[in-house]
């Protein structure tokens, strides 16, 4: 997939207790209606997570988080065979065998590649990979991107997205310090996935619930597209495609004043 038009990845929580209640689906009806939602609204990606990474949750079990996939993966790749899908895991091995048994399309690892044999399970497969980072600053964050890229090329790996990490090992002053330097991130020359959607750095400040949080998960992304995110991570997908496409039709404009 081609990231010159900046692209939406739509969340598919196959979990019983991720933060936002109304992203969780189990059952193979669920998962369908979500899947179908998210292409009908104009998602690129499907994201299917099965082991929540929320502050404070345990992860489940290796076998429990495939026996989820598995199910999901089945039914996505079966009702939706030409939807984009990533997975959203940390473990290696989930991730190898989603790609072996349902030819995913991409790994988005929230961890940094804590699993030492990550990197090489993503390369081996030539799938393009979300590299996130667990750092609280601008600095720490850039250093362990250098780091870990150049691991991944001298592996071979060649699809490498970026993921700052917005909620991963970051307070809120630290959240909102990394989305505001995110532009800097572009040094890399690689894309940016950013991922705000309804966190409590939304909710938190705003003093409401996530469930709340459309509204400023909506401002939010909007700074993220400025700044050169490339990929928006997102619940509320419909949304996302609109602000995508008010800001193309803003950029044709003043092209044309120039």
């Amino acid at each position: 997939m081609s990231l010159e038009n900046q692209r939406v990845m739509g969340i598919l929580n196959v979990t019983p207790d991720s933060f936002f209640v109304a992203s969780r689906v189990q059952t193979e009806r669920d998962i369908l209606a979500r899947a179908k939602e998210i292409i009908a609204q104009g998602g690129d990606i499907i994201d299917v997570g099965a082991c929540s990474t929320r502050p404070g949750s345990e992860p489940v079990s290796e076998e429990e988080e495939w026996q989820r996939l598995d199910t999901a993966l089945g039914v996505i790749r079966s009702e939706c065979p030409e939807a984009v899908v990533s997975i959203d895991t940390f473990r290696a091995e989930i991730a190898h065998r989603c790609i072996d048994a349902y030819g995913v399309d991409m790994i988005n690892d929230v961890s940094e590649g804590s699993d030492k044999a990550m990197f090489a399970v993503v390369a081996k497969a030539g799938v393009p990979y979300v590299l996130t980072s667990n750092q609280r600053n601008l600095h720490d964050t850039l250093m362990a991107f250098s780091a870990k890229v150049q691991q991944l090329r001298d592996l071979g790996q060649k699809d490498i997205v970026l993921d700052p990490g917005i909620g991963f090992g970051k307070n809120t002053d630290e959240n909102f310090a990394m989305l505001a330097e995110l532009d800097k991130l572009l040094c890399m020359e690689l894309p940016l996935l950013v991922g705000v959607s309804r966190k409590s750095m939304v909710y938190r400040t705003l003093s409401i619930s996530p469930d709340e949080a459309q509204n400023g998960t909506t401002m939010l992304n909007t700074v993220a597209l400025e700044k050169g995110a490339s990929i928006l991570r997102v619940h509320d997908v419909k949304e996302a495609k609109e602000i995508i496409e008010l800001k193309k039709r803003l950029e044709t404009c003043h092209s044309r004043l120039e």
